[in-house]
Formats: C-alpha cells, structure tokens, sequence
C-alpha cells in the first residue's frame, strides 16, 4: 500500500512539474518523474517501509532470473530432445519452502511450471512443502538448493521488507 502511494506522489509531482512548465511532452513528464523520484528518496526515512524503487527493482530480478533460467532449461530440455539416445532420469521429490504466504507459494509454483523440464504437481495443505516434477533428476536435493538460491530467494526480496 505505501509503496502504491508513493508511485502516485511521483506520478502526481511528474504532472505538477509539467503543469508549472506549461509543456506536456514526455520528456518534460520523464525530467518531472525524475525530480519526484529524488525528492522521494530524499525524504525516505519518513516513510514507514522502505523505498519503492528498491522493490520494483527486485521485481526486474525476479523477471531477469526467470528469463535466464527459462534460456537454461529450454537449452537442456532442447538437448536431450535432439539426442539419439534419450538419457533422462526423471522423478518426483518433495521441496520444502521457507515461503509462507499463498502468494509466494503460487508464484514459486508457477515459476517453477513455467520452467521447461519441471512441474509443480501438488502444494501440501500447509502450504510448505511443493512436490515437483522434475524431467531429469541427478540429485534431488541439489534441485532442491537451486529452486531455493535462485526462485525462493528472489521471490523473498519482492515479498519481505
């Protein structure tokens, strides 16, 4: 909620700013929106949470991360497909979350569905273990570590102050 309101002060002092300098060009909007955000991040500590430029770049992370490992895994999945021999291990393992809320569990899991070669098939009714589908399975506890560095740990920084 204060990270909507202090969207709407930056977009509402990007407006004053193009209102005082009788120009309503995108750049006078850009130089106006820039000036909101210094002034914002000026006066931070007397806002109740943190920053919301901290929070949506922790969005973009997340975006980052998930384009990255999507190009991963597509790769991977793409090899075994293309290879003469079909060399896979695949299998089901239990992953336990520190996540709490339904919101980060479904964004966990859809993140997870989304990534070729996995799939999240059941959420456990306390919300803390996903068990997960995983195309080709070395070790599931290494899976395990990789889902809670890369998704669990990025989805925390969006979520959590």
């Amino acid at each position: 909620m204060i990270m909507a309101l202090q969207i709407l002060l930056n977009f509402i002092l990007a407006f004053v700013w193009m209102f005082l300098n009788d120009d309503w060009s995108f750049p006078r909007f850009a130089a106006g929106y820039l000036i909101g955000l210094t002034f914002i991040a000026i006066l931070r500590r007397f806002w109740p949470h943190e920053f919301y430029v901290r929070k949506l770049w922790a969005v973009v992370k997340l975006l980052a991360l998930f384009a990255k490992e999507l190009f991963i895994s597509s790769i991977a999945v793409l090899r075994h497909i293309v290879s003469p021999k079909l060399n896979i291990r695949p299998g089901i393992f239990a992953f336990r979350t520190e996540l709490r809320s339904d919101w980060e569990v479904t964004v966990l899991s859809c993140l997870i569905c989304l990534t070729p070669g996995t799939l999240t098939l059941e959420v456990s009714g306390e919300g803390d273990v996903l068990y997960i589908h995983a195309m080709d399975i070395d070790d599931a506890e290494k899976l395990g570590e990789q889902i809670k560095g890369t998704f669990e740990k990025a989805i925390m920084e969006v979520t959590r102050s």
